[in-house]
């Protein structure tokens, strides 16, 4: 087994030859979004709060695909990012509970800026990923851009709402976050460049690669298993085509169950998607947790209990919140504030006259070992002692 530091090393090393590249990423040509680049390095522009040229503030809107546990913290992290740099001062503490429209009204009505304003009635989202209102959202939001003209900037979030705007052509610029993978769900042409002059989207390459490697050289699996739903969405968000470029790499099968989902989380929908992990583990040797709408925060321990009873060892592809909840480890999600500052920055970037796609769209986590020793000893896993110097966060019970 190849040394875990040396993985580790391998996959900052990685992440550190992505940003280089990044910083000559080229400048796409006039306002086109279909045009080559130009061979041009890009431009520097400041974070520094200014206010639009008329004097007036810039207005900022949020559109949401539905709801998902990663979102309030994204979303809370780059406004609060937003702070640090100067733009807004929120003028009270954001309450824990609170997602979606109730987030965004709350923020919008507790912000105080010379330079900014979250437009309190600029929030827009197809139910809880319901289908059938896509088409209706995306055209409220086209009505609202050419008839008010009064949005500067929309916050995406998610890989439906990354897709929406791509259909309506990014009229505005817009910074999408918390998408699995942006590529081969359409959103963006590549890591570096987004394909649409006002289009940026925070992206980690070869991240889901490099853990099933990790995942593999601390437990050689022959069966890797990983559930995930049968439609362009769903098997973007399982990452299924990086997890079988891994395993014909690697030589290890990929077993997979379908679990539907549709609308709004429902005890039947979980209850599907439960299923597919009790009967992965009855097949699989190991089991990659992505992500699936039907398993939200409060399932994830049921699915963990599931991978314990059956001594099936488990990998997160989130990070350190479903470690804590059971599954066996993960490699760590760097601190959202972190993320929130990159996105705040992309987008007081843009407000000082930068093009979304003339940014960098790449972020690197910290290649960092998470580890739930109780989930080891239920499921007989004996950690080398690698894996344990290795580890920077370690839960011992749950």
């Amino acid at each position: 087994m190849k040394p875990i530091l040396d993985l580790l090393l391998c996959a900052s090393l990685l992440c550190a030859l992505f940003a280089h590249a990044e910083n000559s990423v080229p400048l796409p040509a006039a306002a086109s979004t279909t045009a080559a680049p130009l061979p041009l390095p890009v431009a520097r522009f400041p974070t520094t709060p200014v206010k639009k040229a008329n004097g007036k503030k810039w207005r900022m809107a949020y559109f949401r695909s539905g709801e998902y546990k990663n979102y309030p913290l994204n979303i809370k992290a780059t406004i609060q990012g937003l702070e640090t740099l100067g733009w807004l001062k929120l003028t009270a503490s954001i309450p824990e509970n609170l997602a979606g429209k109730a987030l965004w009204q709350f923020m919008a009505q507790h912000t105080a800026s010379d330079y900014l304003e979250l437009v309190e009635d600029a929030f827009w989202e197809p139910g809880d990923y319901n289908a059938a209102l896509r088409p209706k959202v995306r055209t409220e939001i086209h009505q609202r851009l050419s008839t008010k003209h009064d949005i500067d900037l929309i916050i995406a979030m998610g890989t439906w709402a990354g897709q929406d705007m791509v259909e309506l052509g990014v009229p505005v610029p817009t910074v999408v976050l918390s998408v699995s993978d942006p590529v081969s769900s359409g959103i963006i042409k590549n890591p570096r460049d987004s394909g649409h002059d006002n289009l940026n989207v925070r992206i980690y390459p070869g991240r889901n690669r490099e853990q099933v490697r990790l995942f593999h050289d601390i437990i050689p699996f022959t069966r890797l298993g990983l559930i995930y739903e049968d439609t362009p969405e769903g098997r973007s968000y399982a990452t299924i085509d990086d997890v079988r470029a891994v395993g014909q790499q690697l030589g290890f099968e990929v077993l997979t169950c379908e679990a539907p989902f549709a609308g709004d989380v429902t005890d039947e929908t979980e209850k599907k998607a439960l299923a597919c992990y009790a009967k992965l583990a009855q097949e699989a040797d190991a089991i990659y947790v992505t992500e699936h709408r039907a398993i939200r925060a409060r399932a994830v321990a049921k699915v963990a209990a599931i991978l314990r009873r059956a001594k099936i060892p488990s990998f997160s592809m989130h990070g350190s919140e479903e470690v804590k909840a059971g599954i066996l480890m993960s490699m760590a999600q760097a601190d959202f504030s972190y993320i929130g500052m990159f996105h705040a920055e992309t987008i007081a970037r843009i407000f000082n006259g930068a093009q979304p796609r003339q940014l960098t769209q790449i972020w690197a986590d910290p290649a960092k070992i998470v580890l739930n020793l109780k989930t080891a000893r239920l499921i007989g896993f004996d950690p080398p002692v690698d894996i344990l110097l290795a580890a920077d966060e370690v839960f011992e019970a749950r």
